[in-house]
């Protein structure tokens, strides 16, 4: 029989080496901002051309490389970092493997610049598809330069696997944010298709490394984040823990600004967070995330970072005591500056009366939502009000009707006009709107209402295609991140579909030209924020389903918050244009919109 296990050329066995460390742009990014850090570099250029697919250059004022270690870097396992096993128990540099470049090189066409900073000449070393095409002596700055050009261009089907150029960016972002926040000590620069995006300075020589970590993050999530910081710092004889987390009122609905670092080297760990996330008990509710950048410094041989090719997963010889100091150091931190939770009980009815001539009274202004005219209400809802008209049976296929909403031409007479008196309706706890109908009592959520409402008017909208704008007298400026205004600037055609104006400004800025008629008196950086929490959480439904995803984060982003207090005719305008909607009974995510409570259900209650 004849021997059927052969050894693999070498170039096929680096391109099954890529499948596990390239997956995609933003890996070959953070394995060459890796090596630039381990050069010694201190300035750092990346650019990037269609996310990366057409090109990745990196450009680092590092050691450089002699013409052998040029030529012996795409050898895989060549490696500087290790010489023996022991090695592997004190590493501190990024790449140790040895597999990085020769991995990229198999699967793309790259071209290698270096010279040392003690040589007149340097070296250019062209690779394609693990073959070496050219290696000459070149003049050129100290330092490296490397460019990875047509990246998967030999492996056809996984380039087909890519996603769009939005999602590959905000990966290849993710990375560039990874590495300069490990790294305040070092100046980065983000150039995207010809555009500079950031130019992040390195921390000043006589600064702090607090200041120069809070200058890094403001410098990468905007200004806005300074006020947003505590501070955090503790120390043990085993474990380092300092950084910054956020103020809990600051927490948001979806995730994104939650970091680690062990020795600089970003990490994910669902233990660490559930120790952070824990020092926040009574502050956040459980639904919202505060955000957090943690660095974590541990003598090498306690860890063990070689357990995954990406090197993002570690393992802790002692996970128990890590916990313990990071939840310690993030509780303390919060409770130094005084963050405590605050206790709400139920006021006396006599309090209520004591403070109501201090609560300002309600003006039509302060909920521009309500201030259009309402909807014609459906036949169902006026029965459903009139007590004592609609029988049992009309009654109970109000909560299932799916009216079609009426043209948008045909206003009804205001509230006032219509006999309001007759109809009682009450707001409890400011979030309920409850109404006695013939069988008992409805009771409707303000907040899944309104968003059913602006869900089915924004799918209008985006059919139409325009919108009603507020035009603001004086535009506003709203300064976003550079994921976030990629984000933004991908769905601009469809926001001014749906009534929000904007346009890109310059840098990360973009300018409010006007807000939708619906939220005209809503601060719009507010909205804008609350937006993009909401596109963040759509993830990959903003490419299967587009409008009503769009529609939906829009209507999340819109609707009237729980606490807002509403007069009588809002009460009723609200409802109104509720049951005007195809689906009135759930919100689009399939929440429950209103209960109803039948005399039935208070007779077994009180056991009568």
């Amino acid at each position: 029989m004849a021997d059927l296990i052969r050894l693999l050329p070498d170039h096929v066995a680096n391109q099954i080496a890529a499948g596990e460390v390239v997956q995609r742009p933003a890996s070959v990014v953070k394995e060459l901002l890796e090596n630039s850090l381990d050069s010694g570099a201190t300035r750092i250029t990346l650019a990037v051309k269609d996310a990366g697919r057409t090109l990745i250059q990196v450009i680092d004022d590092g050691k450089g490389m002699s013409p052998t270690d040029a030529r012996l870097c795409f050898e895989r396992h060549a490696t500087s970092k290790i010489r023996q096993a022991d090695d592997l128990s004190a590493i501190r540099t990024k790449g140790f493997r040895g597999e990085a470049l020769a991995s990229i090189a198999a699967i793309a066409q790259v071209e290698l610049r270096t010279r040392e900073h003690d040589q007149e000449l340097g070296t250019r070393v062209l690779i394609e598809g693990s073959r070496v095409r050219t290696q000459e002596p070149i003049a050129g700055p100290a330092g490296t330069s490397i460019s990875v050009r047509s990246l998967f261009f030999n492996t056809p089907a996984r380039r087909q696997f890519l996603k769009s150029d939005s999602v590959e960016q905000k990966h290849v972002l993710d990375e560039f944010f990874r590495i300069a926040l490990a790294h305040p000590d070092a100046g980065f620069r983000l150039v995207s298709n010809d555009r500079e995006e950031f130019n992040l300075q390195p921390g000043a020589a006589d600064a702090s490394w607090s200041a120069a970590m809070r200058q890094r993050i403001t410098g990468l999530f905007g200004r806005k984040h300074d006020e947003r910081l505590v501070p955090v710092e503790e120390g043990t004889d085993f474990v380092h823990v300092q950084g910054f987390v956020g103020k809990p009122e600051f927490a948001k609905r979806t995730r994104g600004e939650q970091f680690f670092f062990v020795n600089r080297r970003f990490i994910r760990s669902n233990y660490l967070d559930h120790a952070v996330r824990r020092a926040y008990e009574e502050l956040v509710s459980a639904d919202s995330y505060p955000g957090w950048f943690l660095f974590i410094d541990i003598d090498p041989a306690q860890i063990d970072i070689n357990i995954h090719p990406t090197k993002t997963e570690i393992k802790f010889r002692d996970d128990r005591a890590v916990y313990a100091i990071v939840h310690a150091a993030v509780r303390r931190a919060l409770g130094r500056f005084n963050i405590t939770p605050s206790l709400d009980f139920e006021p006396e009815p006599a309090m209520i009366a004591a403070s109501a001539a201090a609560v300002p009274a309600w003006r039509p202004s302060d909920l521009g939502a309500f201030t259009s005219p309402p909807r014609p209400s459906p036949e169902g809802w006026q029965k459903l009000f009139d007590m004592g008209m609609a029988s049992p049976a009309e009654e109970a296929t109000v909560a299932t009707m799916t009216a079609r909403p009426a043209p948008d031409d045909l206003v009804l007479p205001s509230r006032e006009e219509d006999s309001i008196g007759d109809r009682p309706v009450f707001q409890l706890h400011g979030r309920y709107i409850v109404a006695q109908v013939r069988s008992g009592v409805l009771v409707v959520d303000q907040h899944r209402a309104h968003e059913r409402i602006l869900y089915e008017r924004n799918l209008r909208l985006l059919a139409q295609g325009a919108g009603i704008t507020q035009t603001e007298l004086f535009p506003r400026h709203v300064e976003l991140s550079a994921t976030d205004l990629a984000l933004i600037e991908g769905v601009l055609p469809e926001l001014r579909s749906m009534g929000l104006d904007l346009e890109l400004f310059g840098g990360r800025t973009v300018q409010v030209n006007g807000m939708p008629a619906e939220s005209a008196d809503e601060d719009p950086a507010r909205l804008i924020e609350q937006l993009l929490e909401q596109l963040r959480s759509a993830g990959s439904a903003l490419r299967n389903e587009r409008h009503p995803a769009l529609a939906r984060s829009m209507a999340r982003s819109m609707a009237i918050r729980h606490g807002r207090a509403l007069g009588i005719a809002e009460m009723h305008g609200l409802i109104d244009r509720l049951f005007g909607c195809e689906q009135p009974t759930s919100t689009p995510s399939g929440k429950p919109v209103l209960f109803t409570f039948t005399l039935d259900d208070l007779n077994e209650r009180f056991e009568r």
